[in-house]
């Protein structure tokens, strides 16, 4: 697997987790006001993430891909 495939399969996980998070959030099942702050954190931090991968994959040259494969 290369490093932009990691990446983005890394992405895509972090992704889902937001999506889960959402749900719960929406779906009204909240217990109290201090687990809505955790989960609403929780994806602002995931969402900044994924902005900061999407930056490094940005301008990513292809050719290197093959050379940095694991």
């Amino acid at each position: 697997m290369n490093v932009v495939d990691f990446i983005s399969k890394y992405r895509k996980n972090l992704n889902t987790r937001i999506e889960d998070l959402t749900t719960t959030v929406a779906s009204g099942s909240i217990k109290d006001m201090e687990q809505y702050r955790s989960l609403v954190g929780e994806i602002q931090g995931l969402s900044f993430a994924i902005d900061e991968l999407s930056a490094l994959l940005k301008g990513f040259d292809t050719d290197d891909e093959d050379s940095i494969s694991t």
